[in-house]
C-alpha cells in the first residue's frame, strides 16, 4: 500500500549507537516502498513519551519506532491508551534496535535485524494482540499496559539490580546481573489471586506473560499467546540457589518448564502481592505490588511479519 503516513519516532542512542547507524537506511526503504515518514528524535524518557502519545492521538496511518525495549514499551502504551479512550489509534511498527527486542522476538521477527522489521512496516500486515492490563484501575490512564512479561520475583530482583550496575553495558548486563543477585536471593512470600481465588505460597517468582520472553531472550512463558486472551503464569516454587542456576540456562530455550519446581498455568487476571516484591514489565519499573494484571484482547495493533 502506498501513500500511507508515518510518523517515525528514532532513539538514536538505542544499542549503543545502532539506532542512529541504521536510520538513514529505515528511511531509505520506507520511502522505496511507497511510504511517507516524518522523523522525529526523542531526547530522553520524557521526551519520547510525549512524541508517542502525540503520535498516538494523531492522522499517521502508522507509528514505527526505532529505539530499544523502553520505546517499544512506551510506544505501546500510547498506542493502547489512544485505541482505549478514541477508538482507534496508529498500527505500530517495530524497528528493534536495543539489547533486548523481546517483543519483537514474541510477534516472530528477528530481533537483531532492524532492516527486516522496516520491510515489514512496508508489507503492512496487521494483527491485533492482547496486552497485560497493570493496574487497581481499569481507565486507560490508570493503568500501564505490558506486552510481554510481569516480573516481581528473582526475576525482577535481577532486574533492578542490572539496571544498577555501571558495567558491562548491553546485553551481558542481565546475566551478570543473574549471577549477582543468585549469591543473596530467597525464597520470597507471594500472595495470589487468580480470577477470583486466593493462594499463598513461597517461591523464587511468579512470571505473568502475554508473551513469551523478556530480558533479552529469557523464555519464561514460552508458550504464550499474544492472541488467546490470556495470560501465561509462570512459578518457580523454592529451589536451592544450585538448583536455579543449573535452570537458568534452560529458560533460553523454555526446557525448563519439564522441573519438578515448576509450575505453569493460564488465567484472565492475576492478582499479585506478597513481601519484598519489585513490580517490573517489558524490562521497566512499573510500581509496587499489589499489582493487579488483567489481559485485554485485541488491545494494540501491530504490524507482523507474513
Amino acid at each position: 500500500m502506498s501513500g500511507r503516513s508515518v510518523a517515525l519516532i528514532a532513539n538514536p542512542t538505542a544499542g549503543k549507537g545502532r539506532a542512529a547507524e541504521v536510520l538513514p537506511e529505515v528511511q531509505h526503504r520506507l520511502r522505496a516502498g511507497g511510504l511517507e515518514p516524518t522523523l522525529l528524535t526523542s531526547e530522553g524518557s520524557d521526551h519520547a513519551a510525549r512524541l508517542l502519545e502525540e503520535a498516538a492521538h494523531g492522522d499517521a496511518d502508522v507509528l514505527a519506532v526505532l529505539g530499544g525495549d523502553g520505546m517499544m514499551h512506551l510506544a505501546v502504551n500510547a498506542c493502547a491508551r489512544a485505541r482505549a479512550v478514541t477508538g482507534r489509534a496508529p498500527a505500530l511498527g517495530l524497528i528493534p534496535a536495543g539489547t533486548g527486542n523481546d517483543l519483537c522476538r514474541g510477534l516472530g521477527m528477528d530481533p537483531d535485524d532492524a532492516f527486516a522489521a522496516t520491510d515489514t512496516v512496508v508489507a503492512d500486515r496487521r494483527r491485533l494482540i492482547d496486552l497485560a492490563r497493570v493496574g487497581e484501575s481499569a481507565t486507560p490512564h490508570g493503568s500501564t499496559w505490558v506486552s510481554t512479561i510481569v516480573a516481581s520475583g528473582f526475576d525482577a530482583h535481577a532486574n533492578a539490580r542490572a539496571n544498577a550496575l555501571p558495567w558491562p553495558r548491553g546485553g551481558l548486563r542481565y546475566p551478570l546481573a543473574v549471577l549477582v543477585e543468585l549469591a543473596r536471593f530467597t525464597p520470597l512470600h507471594y500472595r495470589l489471586t487468580v480470577d477470583g481465588t486466593p493462594r499463598e505460597l513461597d517461591a523464587m517468582l511468579v512470571a505473568v506473560g502475554n508473551t513469551a520472553a523478556y530480558g533479552g531472550g529469557v523464555r519464561m512463558c514460552p508458550d504464550a499467546d499474544a492472541t488467546d486472551g490470556l495470560l501465561d503464569v509462570t512459578i518457580i516454587h523454592p529451589v536451592s540457589r544450585l538448583t536455579l542456576l543449573r535452570l537458568l540456562p534452560k529458560t533460553y530455550d523454555g526446557s525448563f518448564v519439564t522441573a519438578r519446581c515448576v509450575e505453569r498455568f493460564r488465567a484472565r487476571e492475576v492478582r499479585v502481592d506478597g513481601d519484598d516484591l519489585l513490580g517490573y514489565g517489558d524490562g521497566e519499573r512499573i510500581g509496587d505490588p499489589p499489582l493487579l494484571v488483567t489481559s485485554v484482547p485485541r488491545a494494540v495493533e501491530v504490524l507482523v511479519p507474513s
